[in-house]
């Protein structure tokens, strides 16, 4: 079955372009078929006519000349397809009319009844018979018929490969003519940003194409606008928070209960965590503007694992990238941080290495030996502010924007993210990046 599924064209052009080619040239054949059918069947049908009515003038001349005349008239009398000859003609058999050439039967037709009676023929195959005759004094006369159909012309093939040609020509134009609107439409679609931006569609050509583009663009208007405001106000709301939380944290310092003084600053510091990744998370949403540069992927990953091991955190590094990668490092450092964060928050024993998966990108795997993710929440946890309370209490800290965070910037480096639980527990994200961004 599914080899039989490989056979079919996967794209619209394709299939509209043999559909069409197929309409057309059967079309084409039929009309050549029914053409060269009637063109055959006339040819056939004066050949006979005339070859009987020629044939029958000629056995009538033959029979009125003297006996010892005939044999210098048959000469004058031969032709290209047949020929006659006074000598009988062995093994004939009656004719039948359901089993002689039809030319066979149009000859008897033309003689008349007067040789029908005493007439035979010999059928050697379909399109040669020998007919025997006998004239009104008894003498034998054979007519040796040789008869083909019109051949085809010379010029016919080399004429239908053109016409073909032509079609084939013709079809693919009309196609391409119909189906490039939409590739044009699949391609603005892949191009739209995460903030909505993209190039806008010409509104130009047929009437269906242009309202298909005037809606495309209308929605990608519309579609920048929700999110550049869903963005704002983000960024709004964790901006205007950090006020209240810095008043909150300089009357919770006034406190003289100092185990609830204590539990009011965490409770702070949570909700300033908060904030500060919710500005981050509308800020990155809105597009990264740092410059791409051709970055040194082994120090820059030393230099993380560094600052970790300053901080008391330990961080192992494995792997070795052969070649540099045109990227973003401030944006790279940023999404490795944050996987490192929560590989250090949620599980044990992170471990950051390379994974070099093909001549044109470059892997970077986080892992870590936690309690991983539940299958059915793999892609809950890249939305923003989703959080596995199961595995992920939160005490811990966590706001659920670290992954969204990571993904979305991910993405802006043309790059995918990916996790997946170890086989033997804990959990693995693995960030592939091209070398050379896509300008």
């Amino acid at each position: 079955m599914p080899n039989k599924l490989r056979l079919r064209p996967r794209t619209l052009f394709t299939r509209l372009t043999l559909i069409l080619f197929t309409g057309l040239l059967l079309a084409h054949l039929l009309s050549f078929w029914l053409v060269f059918s009637e063109r055959t069947q006339s040819s056939m049908g004066m050949m006979l006519r005339f070859t009987s009515m020629d044939v029958a003038s000629s056995v009538a001349i033959i029979d009125r000349l003297p006996a010892q005349e005939r044999a210098s008239w048959l000469a004058k009398l031969n032709r290209k397809n047949y020929r006659y000859g006074l000598e009988p003609i062995s093994d004939s058999a009656p004719i039948d009319s359901r089993a002689v050439p039809p030319i066979v039967g149009a000859i008897i037709a033309a003689l008349g009844p007067g040789y029908a009676s005493t007439a035979s023929a010999k059928i050697i195959t379909a399109h040669h018979a020998l007919l025997q005759l006998h004239l009104h004094d008894g003498a034998p006369l054979s007519v040796d018929l040789s008869y083909s159909p019109a051949p085809l012309p010379a010029w016919l093939l080399p004429l239908l490969a053109t016409q073909f040609a032509a079609l084939g020509v013709l079809c693919w134009f009309a196609v391409r003519q119909a189906t490039r609107p939409l590739a044009q439409l699949a391609r603005a679609a892949d191009a739209l940003g995460r903030d909505g931006q993209g190039e806008a569609l010409a509104e130009d050509g047929p009437l269906e194409v242009a309202r298909a583009a005037l809606a495309f663009n209308s929605m990608q208007r519309r579609i920048s606008h929700y999110l550049s405001e869903r963005m704002q106000l983000l960024a709004a709301i964790s901006h205007d928070l950090q006020t209240p939380i810095t008043r909150m944290r300089l009357r919770a310092d006034l406190m003289d209960d100092v185990p609830l003084r204590e539990k009011f600053l965490g409770d702070l510091d949570a909700m300033q965590l908060l904030v500060q990744e919710g500005i981050a998370y509308a800020r990155d949403g809105q597009g990264v503007t740092e410059t791409p540069c051709v970055t040194d992927m082994n120090a820059l990953l030393d230099s993380v694992v560094y600052d970790y091991s300053d901080a008391g955190k330990a961080v192992r590094l494995s792997g070795h990238c052969e070649r540099p990668l045109l990227t973003r490092p401030r944006t790279l450092r940023r999404i490795i941080s944050n996987l490192l964060d929560n590989a250090l928050k949620f599980g044990k024993d992170p471990e950051l290495l390379f994974l070099s998966e093909s001549e044109e990108c470059v892997a970077i795997v986080v892992r870590d030996a936690g309690p991983g993710i539940p299958e059915d929440q793999m892609n809950d946890v890249l939305r923003p502010f989703y959080r596995v309370e199961s595995s992920r209490n939160r005490e811990t800290g966590g706001t659920g924007l670290g992954l969204a965070i990571a993904k979305q910037l991910t993405e802006q480096l043309q790059g995918t993210l990916s996790m997946r639980n170890r086989d033997g527990g804990g959990l693995e994200v693995r960030v592939s990046l091209p070398l050379k961004m896509e300008s």
